[in-house]
């Protein structure tokens, strides 16, 4: 198990029979990019993968 998984695991637990809509999860992430900067590269890759799930594996790295 990596260690983000443990993070993964309780985000589940604890919010695994909510259901949020995309404008929330975008508001949600621009505030942890502003109390966390050194985190920008990674959550822009996680936007960008997310916003293209439907693509042809097009964003891959």
């Amino acid at each position: 198990m990596y260690a983000t998984d443990r993070g993964i695991e309780e985000l589940e637990d604890r919010r695994g029979e909510e259901s949020i809509n995309v404008a929330y999860l975008t508001e949600r992430l621009r505030v942890f990019v502003d109390l966390h900067p050194e985190f920008e590269n990674a959550v822009e890759k996680l936007a960008t993968w997310l916003a293209r799930d439907d693509d042809d594996d097009e964003f891959e790295d």
